[in-house]
């Protein structure tokens, strides 16, 4: 037997202690977890707690095992929304298949779970196929053919009211450093939409598809969402002289609105004369993280990007709340740390234990802002960010379903 393993930490050597010569579906060990309402899965695959962390093992051929560890790799260095991978065993003895181990997503949700538990009785079928979208153009943007796109083998994180996406299942891929042709992507764009017209029948016939939701119209849909996001973030312009500038920067904010960060703009004369400038964009394929970056050198607060964006507009909002008091300006970083010492930190310690796994701290804070609106406009007048929290505990987060996150 062959352990192929990154440098593990305490709780990934733990594993080596499991049952790896036995098939994975016989395995009866404790640290096996069960996921309820995962996606579907052409293989084996089980869930084993260790050191407090969750993984996902998957069995399947070795050759395939070590090319999506080497993918799955290449996917964490470029920056890209995917799992991270953390072994693979080979060699396990017999006709024994290998087995790739990867770290389960923390608060991820599945699919299914978002549809056979959702929030308010609201199924986000609009956001999960904006998420999709956005992971696919993303993948495409950095050469990477998925093979196999679909909501199964996808994972969704909430970010501050919407959704982010994560690829979970590589063994299909393909990384073309020197991009993709028009085919590839193509083949890959109608594969996502029979594979998740697919699903959306299973849900279908499981009785959890919305009345109002088509899958074949949500299918075709992904491929228009699909094709308008790609055609803003790559498509050429021809700019009159006299306003490029406004029409440089409008294209740039729009293309920051979508998520996405631009690497370089190049200008060229399109006709010869002067009279028509031809724009080409060139988006950088990395997660952006741009506002992530400042949440956490301001406040030491790991966020996802629409998360951290809120939380510097709050940050924003309490500055000018103590420059109005203090009657002179407030360094930023003095205002950042006084926010994290008088707002986020008491609301964050004051979650009750029992329900702190529901959401992540950083979406239940978010929540709780948005809670403090309702609260105050019932009541007239501020209520405070306590007091909202207080009655956000008590309403809204115990009706969280308890199966939403997907962990132990």
């Amino acid at each position: 037997m062959h352990f192929v393993f990154r440098p593990p930490g305490e709780s990934a050597a733990g594993l080596l202690t499991l049952p790896w010569r036995l098939p994975l579906e016989h395995w009866t060990d404790d640290r096996l977890v069960e996921i309820r309402q995962r996606g579907l899965s052409r293989h084996v695959v089980r869930f084993a707690a260790e050191g407090g962390t969750l993984y996902a093992l998957k069995e399947l051929h070795e050759r395939l095992a070590r090319r999506e560890y080497r993918l799955l790799r290449e996917l964490h260095e470029l920056g890209l929304p995917a799992v991270e991978t953390v072994g693979a065993v080979v060699e396990r003895g017999g006709d024994l298949d290998a087995i790739l181990v990867t770290r389960y997503l923390d608060h991820a949700i599945s699919y299914r779970s978002l549809f056979t538990a959702p929030r308010g009785g609201q199924h986000p079928t609009d956001r999960l196929l904006d998420a999709l979208v956005e992971l696919l153009v993303r993948l495409h943007l950095a050469g990477f053919m998925w093979g196999d796109c679909s909501l199964s083998n996808t994972l969704f994180r909430l970010d501050a009211g919407a959704f982010a996406a994560y690829l979970v299942d590589a063994e299909t891929a393909e990384l073309h450093p020197e991009g993709l042709s028009e085919g590839q992507r193509e083949y890959d764009v109608d594969l996502a939409r029979e594979r998740i017209g697919g699903e959306l029948f299973d849900l279908f016939a499981a009785g959890l598809l919305p009345s109002g939701v088509d899958p074949v119209e949500t299918a075709d849909e992904v491929v228009r969402r699909y094709e308008g996001l790609w055609d803003e973030l790559t498509r050429e312009e021809i700019l009159h002289p006299d306003d490029q500038r406004y029409r440089i920067a409008e294209r740039l904010r729009r293309i920051n609105d979508l998520g996405f960060d631009v690497d370089e703009v190049e200008l060229a004369d399109a006709r010869g004369d002067g009279e028509g400038i031809r724009m080409r964009v060139r988006t950088r394929v990395a997660e952006p993280g741009h506002h992530r970056r400042i949440l956490y050198t301001r406040a030491g607060i790991d966020a996802q990007e629409n998360q951290a964006r809120l939380l510097l507009n709050d940050i924003a909002a309490y500055r000018a709340h103590l420059e109005r008091e203090a009657g002179h300006p407030v360094p930023e970083v003095v205002a950042a740390n006084r926010w994290l010492a008088e707002v986020y930190d008491p609301v964050v310690q004051a979650i009750p234990d029992e329900l702190r796994g529901r959401l992540d701290e950083v979406e239940i804070f978010l929540e709780i802002l948005e809670h403090r609106w309702f609260m105050s406009e019932r009541a007239g007048k501020d209520v405070g960010t306590m007091a909202a929290a207080l009655g956000y505990f008590e309403n809204v987060l115990p009706h969280v379903p308890d199966d939403l996150t997907g962990t132990p």
